[in-house]
C-alpha cells in the first residue's frame, strides 16, 4: 500500500505502521509515506529502531501539514481516535503481510 507517487510532494501522510518483530504499532506523518517507511526499516528513526522491520498498514492524505500534525496528535494521545481508527480498520490489522485474499 503506498501512496500515488504524484501525490507525495503535495499531501501530507498520516500513517501507521506494524512492527513485524513483535506487532507493536506506530503512528507517524510525513510528506513521503515510502521515504519514511524506508528511515523506519534502516533504523534511522531512534524510537522505532528496535522493533524493526515495519509494514505500512493504514495511511490517510492531507492537503494541510498542519490538519495532518493535528490528526497524528489525536491518533497518538486521545484514546477515542486510536480506538476508533482500529474498529474502522480490524480487517486490515488481523492481516498478516503476504497473506493471501479470500
Amino acid at each position: 500500500m503506498h501512496p500515488a507517487p504524484s501525490l507525495n510532494s503535495m499531501m501530507y501522510h498520516v500513517y501507521l505502521l506494524r512492527s513485524k518483530k513483535n506487532s507493536t504499532f506506530y503512528i507517524g506523518y510525513s510528506n513521503n509515506v515510502v521515504r519514511r517507511l524506508n528511515e523506519h526499516n534502516s533504523g534511522m528513526i531512534g524510537y522505532t529502531k528496535k522493533f524493526k522491520p515495519w509494514e505500512l498498514i493504514y495511511y490517510e492524505s492531507f492537503l494541510s501539514m498542519d490538519d495532518a500534525k493535528r490528526r497524528e496528535k489525536s491518533l497518538k494521545y486521545f484514546g477515542k481516535a486510536y480506538s476508533g481508527l482500529k474498529l474502522r480498520i480490524k480487517e486490515s490489522l488481523n492481516k498478516r503481510e503476504g497473506a493471501g485474499c479470500n
